[in-house]
């Protein structure tokens, strides 16, 4: 949490706005999600702050944050996502992370399912492996966020994509390594 609200602070400069938001009451942030002309750290902050608190208000401006170009917005979201608990978050991971048309930002929605343990965490994180499995794939690293995600989960379902992955350089000792957790 500090590296987070220390990263926002760089970014705030010398508003006034980010001392304000941090001391903001639960209603206030919600508010502030909404208002026009908030800078993206000052949302960032607000949508922080409530998806850690628990405030489902936080929800959408979280997920938007999980499909960020900025990785440390998107980590940042994935663990306010989880300690939301709302249960349309999983549902929302499984979309960024199968969406072929932004893989590059699939990490953390990656990484936030394997967190959930939800019904959709396995198959999604198979099918996402299973397409990052082809020759010259530039994201190698979606693709081992996929495997320790199911080496996590254990789900013997994964044994075939799994044994697949460990043909490849970058994938085959944490292919093997997620293999034997399996039941």
């Amino acid at each position: 949490m500090n590296d987070v609200l220390e990263r926002l602070r760089t970014e705030a400069g010398e508003s006034p706005r980010y001392e304000e938001l941090l001391a903001a009451d639960p209603d206030a942030l919600a508010a502030s999600l909404t208002s026009a002309g908030l800078p993206l750290w000052a949302r960032e902050l607000a949508a922080y702050r409530l998806g850690l608190a628990g405030d489902r208000r936080a929800f959408e401006p979280l997920v938007l944050l999980l499909n960020h170009r900025d990785p440390p917005r998107c980590a940042a979201a994935a663990e306010a996502l989880a300690a939301l608990g709302d249960p349309r978050t999983a549902r929302a991971a499984a979309a960024l992370a199968t969406n072929t048309l932004r893989t590059a930002y699939a990490l953390q929605p990656v990484r936030l399912l394997a967190k959930l343990r939800a019904p959709e965490s396995a198959p999604v994180l198979m099918a996402t492996l299973s397409r990052l499995l082809s020759p010259h794939e530039p994201y190698w690293r979606v693709a081992l966020a996929c495997v320790e995600g199911l080496g996590t989960l254990g789900d013997p379902r994964a044994r075939e994509v799994l044994a697949r992955a460990q043909s490849h350089p970058r994938l085959a000792v944490a292919a093997t390594t997620a293999l034997r957790t399996l039941r």
